[in-house]
């Protein structure tokens, strides 16, 4: 960019280890993020300014946001996720978000660190992991899912292979046998297009142990159902306002796949599928943490999967529930007493 004092005010922000995300809604509207907490800045662009930024962010990203393609998501060279708007899709000015990965928590162990969860929820967590249970990742935006998803594939056994799906790359693991992939948009032709529902299909023919996908928004929820229900175990996450809502909603999405699939296939897949739900809250002074570790007992009444508290926050710290943990012979498979554990969590 051109060196002007609104352009070196911005490159000081992009440099700022402690913002999370910016953002930009109009040249004069410039917006930070740290520590959760939104504020408006002092640096004021032109509007060539603002193009100028998105093209040389844009620049090795493969990517590009024109009139015939006017919202645009890339993942940048440092790791973070930019997101692009120009008009006519938003009324007058372009609108940019540049969301970055301040907190590079590896493990679960780093976010019992940082006061995400307890020790006790951690290690009931890193067994489910071992013992290869479904785990669901929900939350609101900005909520910390991605971190967290990148957490529990820290437990991952070495020896595992492990295949993700994403619309952006924005998992970040060191495990020796991890293949990455994400989404492509359609070229000026309209073709080469590569949605998530296929990266989910070809994944399974990639001889996978674990399957990760990013977070499921659409139709793409029938496939990870489908893979989940072929013995496959898998993580995702996806938004949802508490552990129950996200069950509900994937027993939605997978609808949005055609006519063909009904709620009287899903409904019981889900219940049968999904084993554990984690959902994550961020509060008002911008702190991110579990609210509750949910687990899926793989029961139906009245159309409703029924859902229990395995660790929930009543405002005091997360607690043991009163949940029983479905699938103990898998953890017994690789050594693990989970009723002994979770005994323990609650004497503790």
């Amino acid at each position: 960019m051109e060196s002007t004092p609104g352009a070196a005010a911005l490159n000081a922000l992009l440099e700022d280890p402690t913002v999370e995300e910016l953002w930009i809604n109009a040249p004069g509207r410039v917006f930070v993020a740290r520590d959760g907490v939104s504020e408006l800045t002092t640096v004021v662009l032109s509007g060539t300014e603002v193009r100028d930024l998105v093209e040389r962010l844009l620049r090795t990203s493969g990517r590009r946001v024109d009139l015939s393609h006017p919202l645009v998501d890339a993942m940048l060279a440092d790791g973070s996720r930019l997101h692009v708007v120009i008009p006519d899709i938003t009324r007058e000015h372009w609108s940019i978000n540049i969301r970055r990965f301040v907190v590079h928590a590896r493990t679960l162990s780093d976010l019992v660190g940082l006061g995400v969860l307890t020790q006790q929820a951690a290690r009931f967590l890193d067994s489910a992991v071992v013992a290869g249970l479904n785990l669901v990742v929900a939350g609101g935006t900005q909520s910390g899912k991605t971190t967290f998803l990148n957490a529990l594939l820290g437990s991952v056994p070495a020896h595992e292979r492990i295949v993700s799906c994403e619309e952006v790359f924005e998992i970040r693991l060191d495990a020796p046998d991890w293949v990455a992939m994400q989404t492509r948009d359609a070229g000026l032709e309209g073709t080469g297009e590569i949605p998530l529902r296929r990266l989910v299909r070809e994944a399974l023919r990639m001889r996978p142990t674990r399957l990760v996908v990013g977070e499921v928004r659409q139709a793409e929820a029938l496939d990870l159902l489908v893979a989940m229900n072929s013995g496959m175990p898998s993580m995702s996450t996806l938004h949802a306002n508490s552990a129950r809502e996200a069950i509900t909603k994937l027993c939605t999405l997978p609808l949005l796949a055609g006519d063909n699939i009904s709620a009287d296939f899903v409904v019981p897949t889900v219940a049968g599928c999904v084993d554990v739900v984690i959902h994550l809250a961020t509060d008002a002074h911008g702190r991110r943490g579990v609210r509750e570790i949910a687990a899926v007992s793989g029961r139906v009444e009245s159309g409703v999967v029924e859902v229990g508290d395995v660790f929930v926050d009543r405002g005091a710290g997360l607690e043991r529930g009163r949940a029983l943990v479905p699938h103990a012979e898998r953890f017994a498979r690789h050594g693990i007493d989970v009723h002994r554990l979770l005994e323990t969590a609650r004497a503790a």
